[in-house]
């Protein structure tokens, strides 16, 4: 059992990776923002910290530069966020972050990172030779789109969307999810259920992305029954 502190300013964020983690045995900590996460981090020694990039009070990355600098940033930190850019994300690596998962964060991705993160603490106490994990680097990831997202080739037919690369890559990300989506719900006749299965997340996680992109679920099904 090991002692994990989530740091997120969403109750939804906080209450899902508690009780999924809780009933992965181990102990979990919660901070709505920086200066809960302050609190707890003096308290205690967490083996692991998830924390949330944009968060009101102060950001995850300034946090984190705040404990490298202090000499507190002496156990494994996995990023989170939804819309993190390419910059920030060479920030975060170079201050010591280990990981990025990306919302909304699927099941098995959630438990490899924190697998993945608790060994490299450990071999780090033990002062053992480290083998870094072998998901793609943080920035890495964002490049390609994003670490929940399936390879862009598999996500429309050709002919069938067009994208607009002069924009932020922010814009660009969410038009491409945007209509990755709606391809799916519109073949699975509006099924929730296949299309989590489909794309690999959580149907909680999918109807929040939906919801944030703005999908018409009504109007995926009309397009099905057509």
């Amino acid at each position: 059992m090991a002692n994990i502190l989530v740091v997120d300013d969403e109750l939804g964020i906080r209450d899902l990776l508690s009780e999924i983690l809780n009933d992965e045995g181990h102990n979990v900590e919660l901070a709505e923002n920086a200066a809960q996460a302050r609190a707890v981090r003096q308290r205690a020694c967490p083996d692991l910290v998830l924390l949330d990039i944009w968060m009101p009070d102060t950001d995850g990355v300034t946090l984190l530069k705040e404990w490298a600098s202090s000499g507190l940033l002496n156990m494994p930190v996995i990023m989170m966020s939804g819309h993190a850019t390419i910059d920030t994300a060479v920030e975060a690596t170079r201050i010591g972050a280990q990981a990025f998962l990306e919302k909304p964060i699927t099941l098995q991705k959630l438990l490899k990172a924190v697998e993945q993160g608790l060994a490299l603490g450990s071999a780090r106490k033990l002062g053992a030779a480290v083998v870094e994990p072998a998901e793609p680097a943080f920035a890495e990831t964002l490049m390609r789109g994003g670490a929940s997202l399936p390879p862009a080739q598999e996500s429309r037919p050709q002919g069938l969307q067009s994208f607009e690369l002069d924009k932020p890559l922010r814009d660009a990300r969410d038009d491409f999810e945007k209509a990755y989506f709606e391809f799916h719900l519109a073949k699975e006749g509006g099924s929730m259920t296949r299309v989590a299965e489909k794309t690999g997340l959580e149907r909680t996680h999918l109807y929040r992305k939906l919801k944030q992109l703005g999908v018409d679920l009504s109007r995926a099904k009309r397009n099905s029954a057509m």
